[in-house]
């Protein structure tokens, strides 16, 4: 996922994203959008510098079959739980 990032004035960490459609993947777990994700350090550079309208191009989902799903269940990483 692209993410811009930076600390505003109050300490906090100010993010955005964008999403699109999903990828046939993406769909079956998150059928309502899913990261734009930047494959390549052209693509990162893109986004970060070029005028809006070149960069929107970036915006799209993956072709199917792009990604691999890695993991499935519920988090049990201690620092990602909830009370």
């Amino acid at each position: 996922m692209t993410t811009k990032s930076r600390e505003s004035i109050y300490g906090a960490s100010i993010r955005a994203s964008a999403e699109r459609e999903p990828n046939a993947e993406v769909g079956a777990i998150h059928p309502k959008a899913m990261p734009v994700i930047l494959k390549t350090p052209d693509e990162v550079e893109t986004w970060m510098t070029a005028a809006p309208d070149e960069a929107l191009k970036l915006q799209r989902p993956l072709p199917d079959g792009s990604l691999r799903i890695v993991a499935r269940g519920v988090n049990e990483h201690p620092a990602r739980q909830t009370t």
